[in-house]
């Protein structure tokens, strides 16, 4: 499972491979030299912080780096790192036939692969955004990893596909037996309930790179 303490240890490793301190690629990147600190990721009471994914976007373009790159540098810092390829599609290419399987899993020969860390569950896949119904929090050619077998809870980021074919990205505002209510992430498309007959599959977003 992808640990709070991999994706510290990436960050720390990116900066050394550039000859840079964590203070010093955050300050490269325009970002507050502080950061990236060792004090900042966890509060005082010992609450996990996570660094979010536009400082970890912007550490990438400034020192040309890739996605699959930095993967590499998650994990145990001697192995470096466990990850696996995993199935890659376009968002509108999921609302299609013969990518997906009755409990929602990716099935088929037509997808492309990307590098991920293992994070538990042999199903995940990624899905690339396009369009700006999603925006700011997910912008056309950004990444998802969504995992069909994660649990589900008020607050996530899931992907939904419907019956008629229709995929959603949207945020999870509840979810009864009969319908599932839906938040959209930008505030110029409307939010959506939808009864759960008409529900295809809903997974959880685990991850998104930009």
């Amino acid at each position: 499972m992808l640990k709070h303490s991999d994706i510290w240890a990436a960050i720390d490793r990116l900066a050394q491979e550039h000859g840079l301190s964590a203070s010093g690629l955050s300050r490269k990147a325009g970002l507050d030299p502080t950061t990236f600190n060792k004090s900042k990721r966890s509060t005082g009471d010992g609450k996990l912080r996570w660094p979010s994914t536009e400082s970890i976007s912007k550490i990438l373009n400034t020192t040309g780096s890739t996605l699959g790159e930095f993967i590499t540098y998650i994990g145990d810092a001697k192995s470096g790192g466990i990850y696996k390829n995993i199935p890659l599609i376009g968002l509108a290419q999921a609302g299609s036939d013969g990518f997906f399987d009755d409990a929602g899993y990716p099935v088929g020969g037509s997808w492309d692969e990307i590098p991920f860390p293992e994070i538990g569950d042999n199903h995940a896949y990624a899905l690339e955004i396009s369009g700006d119904s999603m925006e700011p929090v997910f912008r056309d050619g950004d990444t998802v990893i969504v995992s069909p077998e994660s649990g589900i809870r008020r607050g996530d980021r899931v992907v939904v596909r419907t019956n008629a074919g229709e995929i959603l990205a949207k945020q999870l505002r509840r979810k009864t037996s009969h319908k599932i209510e839906l938040q959209s992430l930008n505030n110029q498309h409307e939010d959506r309930t939808l009864e759960m007959l008409d529900v295809d599959w809903i997974a959880r977003i685990v991850w998104a790179s930009q």
